[in-house]
């Protein structure tokens, strides 16, 4: 090929969102996107949710369906798996032998469902793709037995999807509570109550050990029924292809605050790779979420057509649980003082300040949409690293928007 090419390994949210804004950024040139998937790209955030709660047949939300393909000019393969990256030659080995080459290459590959190791793991169930989650509501009957392990948010949104079709839930989690990570007690507990109320029984500081064909057992001699097993136990990022290409890794891989990795022709973006963050002190993360892989996208095909941009999104997270909408901004675990905010009755946002005062993190909890627009404004003042008034954070009728006026 003599025309440079921009090549996409990854059929997911920032997959999509590169190829989008490949055109977006004015490039005529070649863009080819690579999905191991037989889909076009589309939307997993219903997965645990809508996919399995509406009573139609689930059907996939498209990202980018033939179509839009079709008008952007995008060459996409599907079902095409990525087993090799040769970067003297700067093409990729699809499964078939084929190699496609390229110019600049962006890694999206995402993470991948971390696996139980105990005996009898084997029939558990994982939650990655539309396939999984048609499995999965076809195994949730009413008056059946459904053991998720793990208490982090897939495990949850499963948890009530079951409890909502009738089954009998158990969550086994083996920390002192569920949301470990990155979510305050206060509203992991207020989670853990409104579960209750659904009728799901929920287990922490819990042991497995053994996994039977119907049950789980644990070490303080407790058998938990289990018709369906279902591991949340977290995803780990998917780098196989990375390291053997021999990229630098570091939780995932390892990129610098432009997205770019340890090959400058490569790029990464979403749950497979970690960065720095230039507003929490070049602290490496690696984020797992929806709206993450889209803005880290857009910064990349950027930098990847010649722009030199940082990537310095405050990172933002939501999950439904009931009619409860909980949203975290920023880093809250950064926080050494707590500000509690209530918005209106039955909502509640907690803000995050470090030790001089500054904002870090916002984590908010209420029906419907009643703590969007502050944890917005909230989220706003964490990119701006602002010093906010605690009295003014506290007092519900003070408008936080003034506090973003120069």
């Amino acid at each position: 090929m003599t025309e440079a090419s921009m090549v996409i390994v990854g059929g997911g949210k920032a997959g999509a969102r590169a190829a989008i804004a490949f055109r977006e950024n004015a490039w005529k040139g070649p863009v080819t996107l690579i999905s191991d998937e037989a889909l076009a790209p589309y939307d997993r955030p219903p997965l645990s949710k809508a996919a399995i709660m509406e009573d139609a047949e689930p059907q996939p939300t498209y990202l980018l369906d033939d179509g839009m393909m079709a008008s952007l000019e995008v060459n996409f393969l599907r079902g095409s798996a990525v087993t090799a990256i040769d970067r003297s030659a700067k093409t990729v080995v699809l499964a078939d032998g084929k190699k496609i080459p390229y110019d600049r290459l962006l890694i999206a590959t995402g993470a991948e469902p971390r696996r139980l190791s105990q005996a009898g793991a084997e029939r558990a169930l994982l939650l990655r793709d539309l396939a999984d989650s048609i499995k999965i509501r076809s195994e949730f009957i009413g008056g059946k037995s459904v053991a998720i392990i793990g208490g982090g948010f897939i495990g949850l949104e499963l948890a009530a999807s079951a409890a909502k079709r009738g089954c009998r839930v158990t969550i086994i989690e083996a920390q002192p509570r569920i949301l470990m990570r990155g979510v305050p007690p206060e509203i992991a507990a207020r989670i853990a109550a409104r579960h209750a109320e659904a009728g799901v029984a929920i287990l922490t500081s819990a042991v497995i050990t053994e996994i039977g064909p119907d049950r789980v057992l644990l070490s303080d001699g407790r058998q938990i029924p289990a018709d369906i097993l279902i591991a949340g136990i977290g995803a780990a990022p998917r780098v196989k292809l990375a390291e053997s290409a021999g990229l630098a890794l570091d939780n995932g891989i390892a990129c610098n605050t432009y997205l770019q990795t340890s090959d400058p022709h490569i790029f990464a973006v979403g749950d497979c790779c970690s960065f720095p963050h230039p507003i929490f002190g070049n602290e490496r993360l690696r984020l797992e979420a929806w709206r993450n892989a889209s803005d880290q996208a857009s910064v990349a095909v950027e930098n990847m057509l010649g722009g030199h941009r940082p990537y310095d999104a405050v990172p933002w997270f939501w999950t439904d649980q009931y009619e409860l909408n909980l949203q975290i901004a920023g880093l809250p675990q950064r926080g050494i003082s707590t500000v509690e905010r209530v918005p209106r009755e039955g909502a509640m946002i907690l803000c995050h300040l470090d030790g001089t005062g500054r904002l870090v993190g916002a984590s908010g909890i209420g029906p419907g949409n009643s703590i969007a627009r502050d944890i917005r404004l909230l989220e706003m003042l964490i990119g701006k690293m602002a010093f906010p008034d605690p009295a003014a954070l506290a007092d519900p009728s003070f408008q936080l928007k003034s506090l973003l006026k120069p």
